[in-house]
């Protein structure tokens, strides 16, 4: 019995979004941006226009705010990040990795000078440069700032902000897939 109650823990562990696996932290722009702008990541390049499909995502994705953060979990009663993501971009006919690791090989990589809403951003939330996180980019506010809906350990599927000292230091780069 015992036995069967670690197998079922360990391979919980393995699912998790907080698995990890490294992967550089290409973006070294992002550190001068740090430094210069007192911990605030700006997005320059955003026109304001957001394309009929990507403003559907958003709303798929803003249905599940409040939802509780569950481990592994992928449905309306409880999601993990990368499990959140795969829904809302399954919901419209975009298929991602179950695993934000694996989230973080799709698309092309992008500058976080051009994020858009719709596009992913990828976190290192446990220290050091493996993707252990992932958001979707919700909006860019008018001075700039890239705040992302996903779910969060602590407060379950909600909206942040790349200014927020915890996601700026954590951030590592930003995806397209649409």
């Amino acid at each position: 019995m015992k036995n069967r109650i670690l197998i079922i823990l360990l391979s919980l562990l393995v699912l998790s979004c907080g698995t990890r696996r490294n992967v550089s932290k290409r973006n070294t722009s992002i550190k001068t941006v740090k430094k210069t702008s007192n911990l605030k990541i700006l997005n320059s390049d955003y026109s304001g226009k957001t394309p009929s499909n990507v403003v559907k995502l958003l709303k798929d994705a803003e249905k599940y705010l409040g939802t509780p953060y569950k481990y592994a979990g992928n449905t309306a009663s409880g999601f993990d990040c990368s499990g959140f993501t795969c829904k809302v971009f399954a919901e419209n006919k975009q298929t991602l990795p179950r695993r934000s690791q694996d989230q973080a090989k799709e698309g092309h990589e992008i500058n976080i000078k051009n994020v858009k809403p719709g596009d992913l951003l990828f976190f290192a939330t446990s220290g050091g440069k493996s993707v252990s996180h992932v958001g979707i980019v919700h909006d860019i506010g008018n001075n700039g700032e890239v705040r992302f809906i996903h779910a969060s350990t602590s407060k379950g599927v909600v909206i942040s902000s790349l200014n927020e000292k915890y996601w700026n230091n954590a951030y590592l780069f930003a995806r397209r897939i649409l």
